[in-house]
């Protein structure tokens, strides 16, 4: 046998058993045309591809402090507590990894603390990083295995920009968002209006102000939307350990169907 295909063969055992004992397995996206996109997968323990189980897809999306090459700076936040989750709330969850000089949105931003003044630009198609984020998905989506009405996105500070983001560009698709000291386009409420969203801030946030979670209720509660907000005092922008404890955080998204 040739070292490549003792490699290989290598390279698949390895990951077989990290997706049958609940680990995170480093993989690569291509879009084909020279883009490509860092991410991690965890499947529940005893996975079961055959189709004949369905499982929910979970995307979680990381702040701007992770972004790199490395595909492993996204796992930072909120990567064990999916994990330990999944014995309760089996899933197949992603993490992907936004490159270092990219963005999930177009932000533009000018000024600091609380008051920042942030807007989302919307008039072209997805930042590149999300585009292909969006293609993986939709493939993952089509598999045997994936419970298409039980798509759930969840991010923090750029990732919640990112997770508003999704809200309204794959508002058919989504069964529940959380979008965690985040922002977004007011506007597009109407078009996020059927996916249900819980807002999680920190009111005395010094890098997304809190007011940006509240434009987004209060739009989406004018326009018919599923929306509810969680504040936190005293807690600055990391409102997402206290998010990831909160005792509702899996329940409430588990629960919902598209």
């Amino acid at each position: 046998m040739r070292l490549s295909a003792v490699v290989f063969f290598m390279s698949m055992l390895t990951i077989l058993n990290a997706q049958q004992n609940g680990e995170y397995i480093p993989l690569v996206y291509s879009d084909g045309e020279g883009g490509v996109l860092n991410y991690n997968i965890l499947y529940p323990k005893d996975f079961d591809d055959s189709g004949s189980k369905k499982y929910p897809l979970m995307l979680f999306l990381h702040g701007a402090g992770e972004r790199g090459s490395d595909n492993e700076a996204q796992l930072i936040h909120g990567a064990q507590v999916f994990k330990d989750s999944l014995e309760k709330y089996p899933a197949v969850v992603i993490f992907p990894q936004c490159p270092k000089d990219s963005y999930w949105v177009d932000l533009r931003s000018e000024g600091t603390g609380q008051g920042r003044n942030m807007k989302i630009m919307t008039e072209q198609g997805p930042n590149p990083a999300l585009r292909m984020v969006m293609e993986l998905i939709n493939q993952t989506l089509d598999q045997s295995y994936i419970d298409k009405d039980r798509f759930y996105v969840a991010g923090l500070s750029m990732g919640g920009m990112g997770t508003i983001e999704l809200g309204w560009r794959m508002s058919d698709q989504i069964a529940a968002a959380i979008a965690i000291c985040g922002a977004g386009p007011s506007d597009k409420a109407t078009e996020m209006a059927d996916v249900p969203f819980w807002f999680i801030h920190g009111v005395d946030d010094n890098v997304v102000p809190s007011r940006y979670s509240l434009m987004m209720l209060r739009a989406m509660q004018v326009n018919g939307g599923k929306a509810r907000i969680t504040l936190y005092p005293e807690t600055g922008h990391n409102s997402w350990d206290k998010a990831f404890a909160d005792p509702e955080f899996f329940s409430w998204m588990f629960d919902k169907r598209r």
